[in-house]
């Protein structure tokens, strides 16, 4: 409120160009609603059940589209799950195999057929999802966990089909009821422990107002909604409001709040001839703008856009599990098609099936299906109870490769409130009494740097003057009546617009810090200065010293101007700081950091952050930031903390140390037991059947269940 900041002077903003060729200017309303295909249960290929919601239109969504979207999703899984594992009891009960290993024979009339149909349920049923995402995954050209296990269900089904009515052989219907119920758990595990999903685009979208005070040609207000303005149209924006659209001010002078679209810490002072920015909320002038910008062209469409592609781009991404599977689906294949080729060619066609069914099944071990979910869940847990929420599995288990952290600087290594950092009375007044006639104006703004020289006076229990006559000088400063004497706070701007002289070398030397400086006056006479500066957050100190220690490089990307920026990065030791960036520049930097193969996290809390997030490989936001941010990134600091960092990192090294362990555990027999299910050691008499198969497999799974448990942060 009137406090002219100015070393932002040369900062006007009208040379924002929010028209950068850099970004596409594509309907984000009309974007297919892929946005949310990076996150979490991705990793599986559910991507059949965005089929049926892939043209919404993301305005269309409540706040909760995503987010019961997925909770419908985890649902659905535990019920298959219930339901095929109850109809798995009875198949179990009738099934040959282990009626020869338990000892027991269960025979009357239809017994056969009661099993087919019951496996058949099981099969379409609980199978489903599968079979679905396994087509997904082939359209998509990449073999994953869905396909490999889709091989072998289908596999057993048609081969134990064979068997029942056709054929000579052993059925597996068993082994199908099985895998299909412990699969379904697995995935079941996974996404209750991952429940956060993407609507990063529904708030961006959020942010701006509906409706505009348009001025029509006679001069009368009419409210119209946003989507009704043409270029050319002059809107009226009042105090306290967000300014609907882009534009430009032709009358009027306010402060404008840009901090959480252009990071630039302080308001803005706008005056006629400046642009205005669509999202920002004004202060308590009122302003009239003529519109510059509509639909796509607008500031905030564009972080749209920027934040849906960088979004789409990162959804290609591929989970660990699912590499792993993708070779045991080759792998598969291809020893599956040799053994059916040379048992074949002894003319036993029957058993040459058996042999190749039997490789196709064990390909694919049940502890496959719960490895990697076993892993998520205890370290979602581990990370919950230490205030990391992890919402992009995929992300968070790269993030021990990270090279470079890049931080936003406002609300991430600084607190994002202005507090007092030098007192300078001159040699008639005191330091108390500078600060208490300081206080005693300010207590009358909502300004920032009013704010911070309040707590400041309020820490030091002063009491402050009773005020009288308070005015707001636009652009200037505040002005006030204290015990019949005029007290003036005011920017290094009207101090030489009035030509008082102060102490230019002390102030210069406050600025060249990034410092925003105050002069106080009494009856126009010079009592003293206080300098103020957003306040560098203790543990910022701590992080970087730790990163750095570790070898990884610290970035600092802001929106604030350069002296400010430096300041900071001097301070805190960063490896780079680059200021004075738009939205789309900070993702610009993220994509040349991620040249050379760098793996690169970015850690933001604002609207302004959400390109860069979303660009960045591991994208962290602080909790305490917009609801953009949080939706936007792959782990929420729900703590607000920046030392946090370092636990996600070491948290994922440790998950993915167990998850290696676990993969190896589930797939690590294939390398025994495929061979000799294709009968490789059938002419000394050693072959293993299903019934063998199956009792490694459940060692297996016990194994890697234990294994989850032991987790821990390093």
């Amino acid at each position: 409120m009137g406090h002219e900041h100015e070393n932002h002077n040369h900062h006007k903003h009208n040379g924002h160009n929010h028209n950068s060729e850099h970004i596409e200017k594509e309907s984000p309303q009309h974007e297919r609603h892929e946005h949310h295909a990076n996150h979490d249960h991705h990793q599986h290929n559910h991507a059949h059940h965005e089929q049926e919601h892939s043209n919404e239109n993301p305005s269309n969504h409540g706040s909760g589209g995503h987010g019961g979207h997925h909770e419908h999703m985890v649902e659905e899984f535990k019920k298959r799950f219930w339901i095929s594992l109850g109809l798995s009891i009875p198949i179990l009960y009738l099934s040959p195999m282990i009626q020869m290993l338990l000892g027991y024979e269960v025979s009357f009339p239809g017994d056969t057929l009661l099993l087919f149909l019951l496996s058949t349920i099981v099969f379409f049923y609980g199978g489903k999802p599968f079979l679905l995402g396994a087509w997904d995954e082939l359209k998509g050209k990449s073999p994953g966990m869905m396909l490999l296990i889709s091989l072998a269900i289908v596999a057993a089904y048609v081969y134990s089909t064979l068997t029942a009515f056709f054929i000579e052989g052993s059925d597996f219907f068993f082994e199908l009821a099985t895998l299909i119920v412990i699969m379904l758990l697995g995935h079941w595990i996974e996404m209750k422990s991952l429940m956060g999903a993407s609507k990063a685009l529904e708030e961006l979208i959020k942010l701006m107002p509906k409706d505009a005070h348009k001025i029509d040609e006679a001069g009368n207000i009419i409210e119209v909604t946003v989507e009704d303005l043409q270029p050319g149209d002059r809107i009226l924006v009042k105090s306290g409001e967000k300014i609907p659209i882009d534009g430009e001010i032709y009358e009027g002078e306010s402060t404008v709040d840009e901090s959480m679209l252009t990071g630039e810490s302080v308001p803005v002072e706008k005056g006629p001839g400046m642009e205005a920015i669509g999202g920002a909320v004004n202060g308590d002038g009122v302003l009239k703008i003529e519109v510059s910008k509509t639909g796509n062209d607008t500031y905030l469409s564009q972080v749209i856009q920027l934040v849906s592609d960088a979004e789409k781009t990162k959804s290609k991404a591929q989970g660990f599990a699912d590499i792993a599977a993708k070779w045991l689906f080759y792998v598969a294949v291809v020893v599956g098609i040799i053994t059916l080729i040379v048992w074949g060619s002894t003319g036993d066609i029957d058993f040459a099936l058996e042999r190749m069914v039997t490789v196709l099944i064990i390909a694919c071990p049940h502890a496959l299906g719960l490895a990697t979910p076993l892993v998520t869940s205890r370290s979602t847990a581990i990370a919950a109870n230490n205030g990391l929420l992890i919402r992009n599995r995929i992300a968070f288990e790269s993030a021990f490769r990270v090279d470079s952290i890049v931080f936003d600087k406002t609300g991430t290594l600084t607190e994002g409130n202005f507090g007092v950092t030098d007192i300078y009375p001159t040699p008639e007044s005191d330091k108390d009494e500078l600060l208490k006639l300081a206080y005693s104006v300010e207590t009358q703004s909502d300004h920032p740097i009013a704010k911070g020289i309040v707590k400041e006076g309020k820490d030091n229990g002063i009491q402050p003057y009773d005020v009288k006559d308070y005015r707001n000088l636009t652009g200037k400063g505040l002005v006030a009546t204290i015990d019949d004497a005029e007290v003036t706070v005011i920017s290094p701007g009207a101090m030489r617009a009035k030509g008082i002289s102060f102490d230019e070398k002390t102030y210069e030397k406050l600025a060249e810090q990034g410092k925003t400086v105050v002069f106080v006056l009494k009856d126009n006479v010079l009592q003293g200065m206080i300098a103020l500066a957003d306040i560098i957050r203790e543990s910022s100190y701590q992080v970087i010293k730790e990163l750095t220690d570790r070898g990884i490089e610290t970035v600092m990307i802001t929106g604030d101007n350069s002296r400010v920026a430096n300041y900071v990065g001097e301070k805190l030791g960063l490896t780079k700081v680059i200021a004075e960036v738009l939205p789309h520049e900070k993702s610009d930097h993220v994509k040349q950091l991620k040249q050379n193969g760098n793996k690169v996290a970015m850690i933001g809390d604002g609207i302004n952050d959400a390109p860069a997030l979303a660009e960045a490989d591991l994208g962290i936001a602080i909790g305490a930031g917009t609801d953009v941010a949080i939706e936007t990134a792959d782990v929420v600091l729900v703590n607000s903390n920046p030392v946090d960092v370092l636990n996600i990192i070491k948290l994922s090294k440790a998950s993915r140390r167990k998850m290696v362990q676990n993969l190896a555990w589930a797939a690590g027999y294939n390398i025994v037991a495929i061979p000799l299910a294709a009968g490789l050691l059938y002419n000394i008499g050693f072959v293993i059947t299903p019934a063998v198969g199956a009792a490694v497999m459940s060692l297996s799974t016990i194994i890697c269940a234990i294994n989850a448990q032991l987790l821990k942060i390093d």
